[in-house]
């Protein structure tokens, strides 16, 4: 994998695949191995993907000082890739936790973002908030599923404050279209790829200056996709609409039947619909 160097020196992997105009992919977790983005669904296919392992996970070095993979400080590892690439302006794409990456990025460099993609995206960087009856009605819509029952109770115990690690893992096939063997071998390697002690650190205090942050974004001129899942309460399609009204050139997009991880549900449908945005 290629590497470059941080702002502090931190060396940083990255990798690439496909062929055609760069897409700058930033994974989620938060921080978490970006082997479990794959090809987006094919959609290298299409486009270059430079695809980053943060600062501590996958190939990329720890750093020296912990505190700086806090969010606010990552933005500069995403400059650094920039620049690194010799590019003026990219197109960016960051899925779940790494959208508060990429919302801060475009919030603070706006001029150096020519397209922005928010796959299933948290919202902590805007400071929006999902409550625990969106979710549980969001849920709702899998109440067919064999597994409900077990995933449902799991998940009231966490909206009502008395979460186990036992619940956390009960409600993963809420995250997934479909809860089949290719997304129980993507959740058990999820366990296995996430740096806990960076995840700790990520949105810690400082990390997220929602007030500043909307009326950067308030300003953003570059077109801006929200893909969203129809059944993901990580990301809920109602929340997601209030997120697209922060900018100014915006647009989402709902794929049906999808999760959190909407390129596994329907690979075709995913990559066809970023490669439409980004023209």
């Amino acid at each position: 994998m290629p590497i470059f160097s941080a702002f502090d020196g931190t060396r940083l992997a990255y990798r690439v695949t496909g062929e055609g105009r760069p897409l700058i992919c930033l994974p989620g977790g938060p921080m978490q191995d970006s082997a479990y983005l794959g090809d987006l669904g094919g959609l290298a296919a299409d486009r270059q993907l430079v695809i980053l392992d943060l600062r501590g996970t996958g190939r990329s070095a720890a750093p020296r000082d912990p505190a700086s993979y806090r969010c606010d400080r990552l933005v500069d590892d995403v400059s650094a890739l920039r620049e690194h690439l010799g590019l003026d302006r990219v197109e960016l794409l960051g899925h779940s936790a790494g959208a508060n990456l990429a919302v801060s990025y475009a919030a603070r460099h706006p001029g150096t973002v020519a397209r922005l993609v928010l796959a299933t995206p948290s919202v902590f960087a805007v400071g929006l908030t999902i409550d625990g009856e969106l979710r549980r009605e969001t849920a709702l819509l899998r109440k067919d599923e064999p597994w409900f029952p077990t995933a449902f109770e799991a998940l009231q115990e966490i909206t009502s404050g008395r979460a186990t690690e036992e619940s956390w893992r009960a409600i993963s096939p809420f995250f997934y279209g479909r809860w089949d063997d290719r997304a129980r071998a993507h959740q058990a390697a999820a366990d296995q790829q996430k740096n806990h002690e960076a995840a700790a650190v990520f949105g810690a205090q400082g990390a997220f200056d929602p007030d500043a942050t909307r009326a950067a974004l308030a300003a953003f001129e570059a077109p801006v996709l929200l893909l969203g899942g129809e059944v993901d309460m990580a990301a809920p399609p109602r929340t997601l609409a209030e997120f697209a009204r922060l900018f100014p050139h915006a647009e989402l997009t709902v794929q049906p039947g999808a999760g959190h991880f909407p390129w596994l549900d329907d690979p075709d449908a995913f990559a066809s619909t970023i490669t439409a945005f980004l023209g």
